[in-house]
């Protein structure tokens, strides 16, 4: 399981991050890996409401933008943190949430299903200085949207006022408690999940499909990674191809080798499709090998054949698991 913390306070170290860095925490003693992303230490050119994400589906700006939609897109659990700014975000992660505009084109302009937004979590975090009655409301409604555009279900947030001083939150009655107690509550269910590596030569076609129809049908049950004994610079533009038109978005994926794979544990199986190296990796756990041929370098008629015949696959895979 992988959580993804976005801190958007530009006091790297101030109550925003204790809060959030609390939560975090908890989240990889129970097991997750967690990844804490200071936005303010990030390059992100706001918004320049240029349209080409609505009319291509992503956006041109060449800056941290590129990667930071990669890591929303892997995320289970995102957490957005953020001290309060004349009752919104800071500007700092407001340029983040602008620039999710382009995930928001691909799933409403371009109807294309990210295989993991049914599954996914979005959690708020934020504290204010006043104690005003309205303090949190438009934050709230940012962040609601927020996560809808990277698909993600909003599941409530954690928010504190009169937090100002430094060191406030650490004095805080109940805060940092109630952040671990929400951790284990939300990440519990996906730990609890079977864990499924897909394996290929190259990360790039075979496997990275298999992986987004297990996400796809039963994320809830199966955490999918996939991996690749070589692994390719990027993702086959024809796969990628044959996945839109079956209405599943296959952008922002990058290939993994089986070593980047072996970080995050032993998998409970795994499935090599032309690949056998995952074995000497990971002693005694099972595996099944589905002999496909690689459609590298093939038309796209039988990158179409291949896909249908691993979804079906996938499918099977799921009654039994």
């Amino acid at each position: 399981m992988f959580v993804l913390g976005l801190q958007g306070s530009p006091r790297v170290k101030g109550n925003t991050n204790i809060l959030l860095s609390s939560f975090l925490k908890e989240t990889e003693r129970l097991g997750a890996q967690a990844q804490h992303l200071d936005v303010a230490k990030r390059n992100i050119t706001p918004c320049q409401e240029c349209g080409v994400c609505e009319d291509k589906g992503f956006c041109p700006i060449d800056d941290d933008m590129q990667e930071i939609y990669s890591l929303l897109r892997r995320a289970d659990l995102i957490v957005m943190a953020t001290p309060i700014f004349f009752y919104g975000a800071t500007a700092q992660l407001k340029a983040l949430i602008d620039r999710s505009q382009a995930l928001w084109s691909r799933r409403y302009v371009h109807k294309l299903m990210d295989p993991g937004m049914k599954w996914r979590l979005g959690l708020l975090l934020a504290v204010g200085a006043t104690k005003g009655k309205n303090l949190f409301e438009g934050v709230e409604l940012t962040a609601k949207y927020f996560f809808d555009a990277v698909g993600a279900n909003f599941v409530g947030s954690l928010t504190y006022k009169h937090i100002e001083a430094s060191r406030d939150m650490e004095k805080h009655p109940t805060a940092l408690a109630d952040a671990k107690e929400r951790a284990g509550i939300l990440v519990t269910p996906f730990l609890n999940r079977k864990k499924v590596l897909f394996v290929c030569t190259e990360n790039a076609c075979r496997s990275q499909m298999a992986n987004a129809f297990a996400q796809y049908h039963a994320g809830d049950r199966i955490e999918a990674i996939s991996a690749g004994s070589k692994p390719a610079q990027e993702i086959n533009p024809l796969m990628e191809e044959a996945m839109r038109e079956k209405g599943i978005d296959m952008a922002f994926r990058r290939p993994v080798s089986l070593d980047n794979s072996a970080k995050l544990g032993a998998p409970d199986l795994i499935i090599s499709m032309g690949c056998k190296d995952a074995c000497s990796l990971f002693p005694g756990v099972k595996n099944i090998e589905w002999d496909m041929e690689d459609p590298a370098g093939k038309p796209i008629s039988f990158m179409r054949e291949t896909r249908d015949e691993i979804e079906k696959r996938v499918l099977e895979l799921i009654e039994n698991v």
